[in-house]
């Protein structure tokens, strides 16, 4: 049995990794030209049940203690008038529950453990053609086609697979982030470094919100949420073309909250990028598909609660298992593993929503306090 995987993210790496592990015909398909290709973004915290699990089972745990950030365990919580809430800082014997992990080094970590042929990159994905014996054809931007038993979809929020088993798509659910960041913050500026203290930071108030992530190579990435409309990014009137001009007026958004979170904001460099949010329907399901299958955020994009990889990367699991418990009915394997995802997913999602509407409300910052403390995210 030929195993397509469209996307080289961490789900879909993931899912390689397990299926050659256990001598099975996997290849991913990948959209960038190289590896080297862009930056993979921010920080990810791997949780011990889940990210983590899946690193265990394809036999990658040491690999990835040894890139894994113990110091990204820490937070610091404050409400928009800079009262520092909460302040965990993680001692040196502590358990990695929940490390954060540069996403870079988790990709290498699982590139190196697959042969090179294994990867297929430059290749993206437009549409695939059912063929009368079974299975699919690929079709690439490039004109370049590939032929499987079973295509999986490990794309992400766009994803072109989904289409395949689905007609839903994602709807904005009323969250627009802007990235910003700040180059070799300990150099540049230690006054803000020691603010921002060794993990993850998050300032929240009225309508808006601002969470600092530091990243394993020094850089800062900043997000500024605005609880706003789908076409907020084209009527706030920040000029996003102009990075100078756009932290200026990104800053005035802010005037009235603590100093220093104008002063995060300034500091940032010149990349200024926009994110608006997407989330497929909480418990989406769908008929099982002949011949393809969706781990991922292409199949339950949620919102980003510290659940999207770690869901990824478990569904990249229990479909690994069921593919290689029943290697000679591909179809009752999807089968199992999809009505097993939609139950483990749903209420996961469920979940991230009711963060974000607590984030949302005008006491948020007390509210996620209680939630940190154990309390839940009641009324």
């Amino acid at each position: 049995m030929s195993i397509a995987i469209v996307g080289g993210g961490p789900g879909g790496l993931t899912l390689a990794c397990l299926l050659r592990l256990h001598g099975m015909d996997a290849v991913v398909y990948e959209r960038e030209p190289s590896r080297a290709a862009r930056g993979q973004g921010g920080m990810l915290d791997l949780h011990v049940d889940s990210g983590q699990r899946a690193l265990r089972e394809a036999g990658l745990e040491a690999e990835f203690l040894a890139v894994a950030r113990r110091e990204g365990q820490d937070q610091r919580l404050l409400d928009h008038t800079g009262a520092l809430l909460l302040q965990e800082d993680t001692p040196d014997d502590a358990p990695l529950l929940r490390p954060e992990v540069d996403r870079a080094d988790l990709r290498d970590v699982l590139l190196g453990s697959l042969p090179e042929d294994a990867v297929v990159w430059g290749r993206a994905f437009r549409h695939a053609v059912p063929r009368p014996e079974g299975g699919h054809t690929l079709h690439f931007a490039d004109g370049s086609t590939a032929v499987c038993d079973l295509l999986v979809g490990a794309d992400g929020a766009s994803s072109r697979v989904r289409p395949l088993v689905t007609d839903v798509r994602p709807f904005h659910f009323g969250v627009n982030y802007v990235e910003i960041g700040i180059p070799d913050i300990d150099r540049t500026h230690p006054d803000l470094a020691a603010v921002l203290g060794r993990g993850n930071y998050w300032v929240m108030g009225p309508g808006q919100s601002l969470s600092a992530q530091r990243n394993g190579d020094g850089r800062v990435r900043v997000y500024l949420g605005f609880y706003t409309p789908e076409d907020w990014f084209a009527t706030c009137g920040v000029p996003f073309d102009d990075p100078a001009r756009a932290r200026a007026a990104l800053a005035e958004l802010f005037a009235g909250w603590a100093p220093d979170v104008t002063a995060l904001i300034r500091a940032c460099d010149d990349s200024v990028i926009t994110r608006p949010l997407t989330m497929l329907p909480v418990g989406l399901t769908w008929p099982t598909t002949p011949g393809v299958t969706l781990i991922g955020d292409a199949a339950h994009l949620m919102p980003p609660a510290g659940e999207g990889v770690n869901m990824a990367m478990l569904d990249a699991l229990e479909l690994a298992l069921a593919l290689v418990a029943d290697p000679g009915d591909p179809a009752a394997a999807v089968a199992r593993y999809e009505k097993e995802m939609f139950e483990r997913t749903a209420p996961v999602a469920a979940r991230c929503v009711r963060v974000t509407e607590v984030m949302m409300a005008p006491d948020g910052a007390q509210r996620i306090l209680r939630f940190f403390q154990g309390h839940g995210l009641g009324d």
